[in-house]
């Protein structure tokens, strides 16, 4: 019992009702878990730009149910902050929110940027970027109050007066990140649309380096807490802001980068429109996973499915890096051959992306299934925790192979312009159809955890089949010249384009 003296997160006893949590040990781990995962999910979100950027602290963490000499290494690091307002708990503050919401604003530029590219408009890739970083400025400018106004919001909503009070702080000690997020998204797939992915590895490897010394400096042996790892967060971001523009200024990206311009407060209304359903589309994708692990907190033995269903998220989150990669890959092929009017070797690249997704994806799931004796101990001490994640070890290994194929088909839809289309497939599939099925298994049907997986798992492989469709389906020769239409528009060549892209 001494173990769970650690750091407990603070909730108010109708959460703890809700959950049906008996014992102080129950309440601090189940708790804990259901934190860590959603911070899980929360961390990859963030890094689905480019793949490349250093994962801000707290984002490497144990399941809740390591053992006990671990969780006292873990005491050490600055109990007094950490108390009262725990890494997980931060994660669920407007900067998680904005990060994942600017990742799907700026993922627009993935369209624009590449298809521009391909087309030889490479003096456009700049002024896209300038109405990006308008678009994105004037965002955080509105989600400012939100941090400044955090502990009352908090309050507001329930939350007890201690966690509101240091979630309000953090907050206002993270509004640089806000702006960091708004710079560097743009940035980032200006580069990626020109295939300069070395430079941000590079620059990314630097900060991630800088990001863990300084983290150990400050929070640990100068002992400054969560104000240490603002601190150092706050600058890591700053940092790849700076040194990507450094590259950028310096003349190596010849005429994609001309200067500022007026001409980037032109069109920008056309440009919120396509930001905002490319931010949707990633949303409603993320927050679909989120709420899986959200409802299985209101099963019975819910300690121990939370437990379980952590560990299985935290390994799907590792297998998503290469996912991301799948999907910036052919985001930025489709939308240079698109641009470049190759409509057939853009389809070979679907192809060739869909294949190579698949087959990384049964690998994983065949290490899974080799190994599914041993590797629930290396997250877990509890033995029913063990059984229960080798229980879920089939759907574990089924999420596989469809979270490698589903980012890749949803980087083709980036890359030809479908963000809109998708975004209400994915309504559809996730929202209407997914959730209440899980629903349904889970609790009417009395499967728990496993119905709640398959049933959500079933909306990812609609929504998976559907995207198979329209990619078969689709003109790629019309889709090429909606391209060089849509390359015209934007370089304000013409007023008005024909009907709008459809991908089938």
């Amino acid at each position: 019992m001494e173990d769970n003296a650690e750091a407990p997160l603070l909730v108010s006893t109708d959460v703890l009702k809700k959950n049906n949590l008996t014992s102080p040990e129950t309440k601090t781990i189940s708790l804990r878990s259901k934190a860590y995962a959603i911070s899980s999910f929360n961390s990859v979100s963030n890094r689905r730009s480019s793949g490349t950027s250093p994962l801000p602290p707290f984002s490497l963490r144990f399941a809740s149910t390591r053992s006990a000499p671990s969780r006292r290494r873990s005491r050490a690091m600055s109990e007094r902050s950490i108390s009262r307002l725990s890494p997980s708990r931060t994660r669920s503050l407007p900067g998680s929110r904005w990060g994942l919401w600017s990742v799907g604003m700026g993922s627009a530029l993935e369209t624009l940027c590449g298809q521009a590219f391909g087309a030889g408009q490479i003096d456009m890739l700049g002024t896209y970027m300038q109405r990006s970083w308008i678009i994105l400025f004037v965002t955080a400018l509105i989600m400012l109050p939100l941090y400044l106004f955090a502990t009352p919001l908090l309050l507001l909503i329930g939350q007890t007066e201690s966690i509101s009070v240091a979630a309000g702080r953090m907050a206002l000690w993270m509004i640089p990140q806000l702006f960091a997020y708004a710079a560097n998204y743009p940035i980032a797939k200006f580069l990626q649309a020109q295939s300069k992915i070395m430079v941000m590895s590079y620059i990314a490897g630097i900060a991630l380096v800088l990001h863990t010394v300084f983290s150990w400096l400050f929070m640990l042996k100068f002992e400054w807490g969560l104000w240490g790892g603002a601190i150092v967060l706050n600058s890591t971001w700053w940092f790849m802001v700076i040194a990507q523009m450094i590259y950028i200024l310096s003349g190596t990206c010849g005429r994609a980068w001309s200067g500022f311009s007026m001409a980037a407060f032109s069109n920008l209304w056309g440009f919120v429109k396509l930001s905002f359903a490319s931010a949707i589309m990633l949303c409603l994708e993320t927050w679909y996973f989120m709420a899986l692990v959200l409802f299985a907190g209101y099963l019975k033995n819910a300690e121990i499915a939370v437990d379980a269903l952590s560990i299985c998220t935290n390994i799907v989150g590792w297998a998503i890096m290469v996912a991301i990669g799948f999907n910036a890959a052919v985001s930025v092929r489709v939308s240079n051959e698109l641009g470049a009017a190759h409509p057939r070797t853009a389809k070979f690249s679907v192809v060739a992306v869909v294949i190579s997704a698949f087959l990384v994806g049964v690998l994983l799931a065949i290490l899974l299934g080799i190994f599914r004796h041993q590797y629930p101990a290396i997250f877990a001490d509890s033995l029913e925790v063990q059984q229960a994640v080798y229980v879920l070890t089939p759907l574990l290994a089924a999420c596989l192979i469809i979270n490698n194929i589903q980012p890749a088909l949803s980087g083709v839809a980036i890359g030809a312009g479908w963000q809109a289309e998708i975004a209400y497939i994915n309504i559809a599939c996730y929202y209407i159809f997914g959730i209440p099925l899980g629903l349904i298994l889970g609790f009417a049907a009395d499967f728990g955890v496993m119905g709640i997986w398959i049933g959500m798992l079933t909306g990812t492989v609609v929504q998976t089949l559907i995207l198979f469709w329209i990619c078969y389906r689709t003109n790629w020769d019309k889709e090429a010249s909606m391209a060089e239409d849509r390359i015209r528009k934007w370089a304000g060549e013409e007023n008005e384009v024909g009907e709008q892209s459809k991908p089938y």
